[in-house]
């Protein structure tokens, strides 16, 4: 499965972290115009946009793809009825490729600007320079931490309805959470599973109305509420869980699909001094600008666009984010009085 498969890449890169460590990085001297930090869709887009205004442009992704991998099932890209997330970056990282962007699997351990001209980028095997900098760092699905959650992960336990829920079919299942992508992942097992539970620590739900009301006509769910789940349980798989709800303290099941929102991976971020909202989303202006000059941010990891986390919109910001790079890069004729090029 999916999560298996980014939990061996994990284990690989931590080995590849052993070897650096005793090893001193190649330093670049090079000077690229832009060095975008994220290789899902923002950091793709923002790369294609880049190119394209003739800027030397370098991808360093710890995990080409990003989230896309996971989201296994595409039906709301225009131009595509429906394709699997990672042949969609795929076709992203060709384009990016065949204009002559440089894309390196690499982590980026620090941000630090110099001279207050440049970056400094220093990576798990390298060191690089550039004039800007677009982070599109992402987010990452966030845990219970309980019991069971990691020792069951891809044997029961799942973070992904649309790429695990043909493995239930006329089975039971839980799903945690009460947002909307909780009862999304719910309305996609209802099209599998014989039976789903949706477990909710709060007594309201944070999901659209209809879209709860909806599942609460559908007689093959049962709502558990005012409820945490403790520790997941099995032998081989998955075979039950347990809550602290007085009614229901053991349920028995076969599948815990967990989505309980997503945290911003903004630790690097912090580090260069970018902004951080309330709920550490990094905080940006229309033009994909951070509060460090130089610096912009697109897609999930951003306050930007009202709030709306959708692959296009991520690529949207993306393409915002090099135009405004360019402008601040190329030399101008004209300039108008906000900074813009009028050539």
């Amino acid at each position: 499965m999916v999560e298996i498969q980014l939990a061996n890449k994990k284990q690989e890169v931590d080995t590849q972290q052993q070897v650096v460590d005793n090893n001193p990085k190649k330093e670049v001297k090079e000077l690229y115009d832009t060095i975008i930090v994220g290789a899902g869709s923002a950091g793709y887009t923002a790369a294609i946009y880049s190119a394209r205004y003739n800027l030397k442009t370098l991808i360093l992704g710890e995990e080409l793809g990003g989230q896309m991998n996971i989201d296994c099932e595409v039906e709301n890209y225009p131009g595509f009825k429906k394709i699997k997330g990672s042949e969609l970056m795929q076709k992203f990282e060709n384009h990016a490729k065949d204009l002559g962007v440089q894309i390196e699997m690499d982590k980026v351990e620090n941000i630090e600007k110099i001279n207050n001209e440049k970056f400094k980028i220093t990576t798990m095997f390298s060191i690089y320079y550039s004039k800007n900098i677009i982070l599109a760092l992402g987010t990452k699905r966030r845990k219970l931490s309980i019991p069971g959650e990691k020792e069951f992960l891809g044997r029961g336990v799942s973070y992904c309805a649309t790429c695990d829920g043909n493995f239930y079919k006329d089975k039971t299942v839980a799903v945690i959470g009460g947002g909307d992508a909780a009862f999304s992942s719910a309305f996609i097992m209802l099209k599998h599973a014989k039976k789903v539970y949706i477990i909710h620590r709060r007594d309201e739900f944070r999901a659209k109305p209809g879209i709860v009301n909806d599942m609460k006509l559908n007689t093959k769910v049962e709502f558990v509420m005012n409820a945490n789940v403790k520790e997941i349980l099995g032998e081989n798989n998955v075979t039950k869980i347990i809550t602290d709800s007085k009614d229901m303290s053991e349920i028995k099941l076969d599948g815990v699909f967990i989505d309980v929102g997503v945290i911003p991976n903004t630790e690097l971020a912090k580090k260069v001094g970018v902004e951080l909202d309330e709920e550490n989303y990094i905080k940006v202006t229309p033009k994909q600008e951070t509060n460090v000059s130089g610096i912009y941010a697109v897609g999930d990891v951003t306050n930007g666009s009202s709030g709306v986390k959708q692959m296009i919109v991520a690529a949207a910001e993306g393409a915002i984010a090099a135009t405004s790079a360019f402008s601040q890069t190329r030399v101008c004729k004209n300039e108008l009085k906000d900074g813009d090029c009028n050539d």
